[in-house]
């Protein structure tokens, strides 16, 4: 069977890499000749809606994407050829930060206030309304604390409204959180869920930093799996999805969604009996999916600008290193690694070996959630 994949970034990378044991094929697709998963099977370097690369696609068996914002017209034309998982659909509803928090409130997710600010006197009735702190943010495309700004007061907004006044925008109310975690479900065409563990995040400068699956109250798993598989129901989804989440208090709000594999399950592939990109890969081909239980403790560290010491990593046992052969650049990910251990106490010791350098205070409360 051979899977088209439109977008050739590390997610597509480590997809073809959880597929080629499984048998599969790959067609990537992508306009940057250096993509990451460029050299790892058939590559075309063309735009998303390039016409002759849709073709090619449309030869494929499955299709499906490592980045939300294609166009969803092209997946759409795509869909006529060839099933696309997640449909387009799906994706859509990723692409406006508008469209995604206005969905959590019709399914009954919890969110933060919301406005949508389309002019200086939106944002000025959006303000008055919310209220100091917020945050003002893009509607589509920004990630990795990309096209946001946080306020703290007019000055601030004023500043804000002259970088991104110029895009559709929305204002988020910021509230404070006890912490950030991410629920992971895959699910199946004939609508069969598997969750994995939550996962605990932690984010600095809006890039995430760490990931584990670290012990959470079971009530609290189970309101996850129940707020990520309502929107799973709800966009007939087929692959896996993460819903990012603030728990505050007894709330758990929902943030926003990824309809692709997310960064913050990356552990899975060493951390868990089946990862997230193998799932992904099974729920599209139609094949049954597999066990999501945790395989040991873990926890997943990124590498932002550049890669660490190859050696100092390598000689930590325990750890799993991935190198995305991306060009170094400021606050760009461009790896990670993966610390598995038997137990909490392992993986203690195990952080303890990290080269220094690392987020110091995430690792601190990773150490208190291991209890």
């Amino acid at each position: 069977m051979k899977v088209g994949i439109l977008g050739g970034g590390q997610l597509a990378r480590m997809l073809v890499h959880a597929g080629i044991p499984l048998g599969l094929e790959f067609l990537v697709v992508d306009p940057a000749a250096d993509a990451c998963a460029a050299g790892l099977g058939e590559f075309v370097q063309a735009d998303y809606s390039d016409s002759a690369a849709l073709r090619q696609l449309g030869r494929c068996d499955r299709v499906t994407c490592d980045f939300e914002n294609v166009p969803a017209a092209a997946l759409a034309e795509l869909s006529d050829h060839v099933p696309v998982r997640p449909a387009a659909s799906a994706l859509a509803a990723a692409q406006d930060r508008l469209t995604e928090k206005r969905r959590f409130r019709e399914l009954g997710l919890d969110t933060v206030d919301f406005e949508a600010v389309d002019s200086r006197p939106d944002l000025a009735a959006a303000i008055e309304r919310i209220g100091y702190p917020a945050v003002l943010k893009t509607r589509r495309m920004g990630y990795d604390g990309k096209g946001q700004a946080l306020l703290h007061d007019a000055e601030d907004l004023e500043l804000a409204w002259q970088q991104l006044g110029e895009y559709p925008l929305i204002l988020e109310q910021w509230i404070g959180f006890d912490f950030e975690c991410a629920a992971t479900v895959v699910r199946a065409e004939d609508g069969q869920m598997r969750f994995w563990p939550l996962s605990r995040t932690w984010h600095r400068a809006g890039i995430l930093r760490l990931a584990a699956p670290a012990p959470v109250d079971e009530t609290l798993q189970r309101r996850a799996e129940v707020l990520a598989g309502s929107l799973a129901e709800c966009l007939d989804y087929v692959g896996s999805l993460t819903l990012e989440l603030f728990a505050a208090g007894d709330r758990l709000l929902a943030n926003e969604f990824a309809p692709r594999v997310h960064n913050s399950a990356h552990w899975t592939i060493e951390g868990a009996t089946c990862s997230q990109f193998e799932n992904h890969l099974r729920a599209v081909c139609g094949w049954p999916l597999g066990d999501t239980r945790r395989a040991g403790v873990s926890a997943m560290v990124n590498f932002i600008g550049s890669m660490p010491d190859r050696d100092a990593w390598l000689s930590i046992p325990g750890a799993h290193l991935h190198d995305y052969r991306k060009a170094a650049r400021s606050d760009r990910k461009v790896g990670h690694a993966t610390l598995v251990a038997d137990d909490s106490a392992g993986l203690r010791s195990l952080l303890e070996k990290i080269p220094p350098g690392r987020d110091a205070r995430a690792f601190e409360e990773l150490d208190l959630a291991l209890g």
